[in-house]
């Protein structure tokens, strides 16, 4: 069976918006392997509409030789949840509306490597909430941003995670990765 798992560059204060004006100090090598660990457990991606929409403006027509996940990005197969968007244009998109969770459970029941996700936070938290995500993969980041968009917010439900693993790099940066509790 497949897994949907999240991985979220975080600063210490909960902060996941923009992390590309606060977490390249603290990227290395060794986080470097961990993300690219990740992207190799995969075989698709699965986005809210946000980032759907901020990455099929920015990637396409990129290629490995300007970025390195600009090749991957653009041939994996794309899940795009959204109530709004009517179509998704960018090469190996796919929409999913309607029974969104249904879908996601039929998905994860096919022949395949992992669904990743990156950023699409919103979605990853009504992942949590509906007990879909199987893995929070975490890159804590020792700052405090001050401002701007947190994985957890006011209100959330209670979700019980267990620790499945933990890695400190010499930057300070924790990985951490999380399922639910009881799975």
């Amino acid at each position: 069976m497949r897994k949907i798992v999240a991985g979220l560059f975080v600063s210490l204060d909960g902060v996941t918006e923009s992390p590309e004006k606060w977490h390249f100090p603290y990227f290395d090598d060794a986080m470097g392997q961990a993300v690219g660990a990740s992207i190799e457990r995969t075989d698709a991606m699965l986005l809210g509409r946000r980032t759907y929409e901020e990455w099929a403006s920015y990637w396409p027509g990129k290629t490995a030789d300007d970025d390195p996940f600009a090749g991957h990005i653009n041939s994996v197969t794309k899940y795009v949840v959204s109530s709004t968007l009517t179509s998704a244009d960018w090469e190996n998109s796919f929409l999913i509306t309607g029974d969104v969770a249904g879908r996601l459970r039929e998905l994860k029941e096919q022949p395949g490597k992992d669904i990743g996700m990156s950023g699409s936070v919103a979605t990853v938290r009504w992942l949590l909430t509906e007990r879909l995500l199987d893995e929070l993969d975490l890159l804590v980041h020792p700052i405090v941003v001050g401002s701007g968009s947190k994985l957890f917010t006011d209100g959330m439900p209670q979700v019980p995670l267990r620790l499945l693993h933990s890695t400190t790099f010499e930057t300070g940066v924790v990985h951490l990765t999380y399922g639910p509790e009881g799975a």
